[in-house]
């Protein structure tokens, strides 16, 4: 599978101007959530690009990663771990800060989540700036794990964010 075979899946992803604000034209993905074949071919093509024996845990990002992470999990027979914003976990955790273009926002995840030397595939639906990506990769590695990749269903090329990811193994679907 490469790049251009995944192009399709543009039709199945839905722009809405001016949200969450005004100038902003928002991907929308559940169009390509609820067309069955859309959805497999987008977990398996993600897979497909993934060692099976070289994931041990699918670590997805609030909230729309957690849709792409659970599916790719299984898949890998692998844990699930949900990395949340701040104060959304109910035990020790982790956090990490990220930049926004507005100020900055935290992440977390279980303190007991990562074994150390897990080999761990970071998922979310979207890479736009990248601070997400990146401050879940530092979370990884801090907690022990070894970053196998990062995978989104589409980059928003234009943004940047690809550039906070030198050294991983990074692999998006569409760009935009």
């Amino acid at each position: 599978m490469n790049q251009q075979n995944h192009e399709w899946l543009k039709d199945h992803i839905r722009d809405i101007p001016d949200f969450p604000k005004e100038g902003v034209v928002f991907k929308d993905i559940t169009p390509l959530l609820a067309d069955k074949k859309a959805f497999a071919y987008t977990i398996d093509a993600i897979a497909h690009h993934y060692d099976r024996d070289e994931i041990d845990k699918v670590l997805g990002i609030e909230a729309r990663g957690f849709i792409v992470a659970a599916p790719l999990a299984y898949r890998f027979t692998a844990g699930l771990i949900p990395v949340r914003k701040k104060g959304k976990l109910p035990w020790e955790v982790e956090a990490e800060m990220y930049e926004l273009e507005y100020g900055h926002d935290h992440l977390e995840l279980h303190k007991d989540a990562i074994e150390p030397g897990e080999r761990i595939l970071i998922v979310d639906d979207v890479l736009a700036t990248g601070g997400t990506a990146q401050a879940t990769a530092r979370l990884t590695e801090r907690c022990g794990g070894k970053v196998a990749g990062i995978a989104t269903i589409m980059e928003l090329s234009f943004l940047g964010g690809k550039g906070k990811l030198e050294g991983y193994d990074f692999f998006s679907l569409v760009t935009y």
